[in-house]
């Protein structure tokens, strides 16, 4: 089994040692993902910006590794602060209310204080 690894162009991927995305068969493994745009490098002030962000890098990845946001069967969610939990559902209700991954969603640190949003998937395209 052939394993595919992905590049978002992110320069934390090579300095850190990972890739955005894995693939291994019919699994795909998205490391978590901020909220910065990587176009620009920065990073939006509010969660709701960061999290589309987060979406669009994710997509992204997923695309290019042959999988798309349909695929999607878990989502972890880490947030710097609970509150946050209500700003950013309906942006998950948009993208994922049809295709309903399990998800979890933690509040923690994350390793930069503009950092409010991180979000990891995993995509399954078997039958």
């Amino acid at each position: 089994m052939t394993v595919k690894l992905v590049s978002s162009g992110s320069p934390f991927e090579k300095t850190a040692g990972y890739s955005r995305a894995v693939v291994k068969g019919d699994w795909c493994f998205v490391s978590g993902t901020t909220g910065y745009d990587y176009a620009t490098m920065t990073m939006p002030e509010t969660v709701e910006e960061q999290a589309r962000n987060c979406l669009r890098t994710i997509e992204g990845a997923l695309r290019e590794a042959g999988f798309s946001l349909s695929d999607i069967v878990r989502n972890h969610y880490y947030v710097t602060d609970a509150s946050f939990a209500d700003r950013v559902f309906p942006i998950f209700g948009e993208v994922f209310g049809e295709i309903r991954p399990a998800a979890t969603m933690v509040v923690c640190d994350l390793i930069r204080p503009e950092m409010l949003i991180e979000i990891e998937v995993t995509a399954f395209r078997g039958s």
